[in-house]
């Protein structure tokens, strides 16, 4: 019973608690593409320069929503 006490066991118990605390960051700070988890949702500035790099709008009327946006 004196082996519980001397301090053996509590280098391996504070190893676990880092590796629990490093896995539960990777987890929930750390994810960019894990598979099923929700996407960032694209601005809608970013949505028009898409449609504009894509050629689905011309530049006047990109400019024109631009300025919209921006108000």
């Amino acid at each position: 019973m004196e082996h519980f006490f001397s301090g053996h066991y509590f280098g391996m118990h504070l190893f676990w608690w880092i590796i629990w605390i490093i896995l539960l960051f990777w987890i929930f700070a750390i994810p960019d593409d894990i598979p099923g988890q929700r996407k960032k949702l694209n601005s809608p500035l970013d949505i028009l320069k898409k449609r504009y790099a894509e050629g689905e709008i011309d530049s006047v009327e990109y400019e024109e929503r631009k300025n919209m946006l921006n108000q």
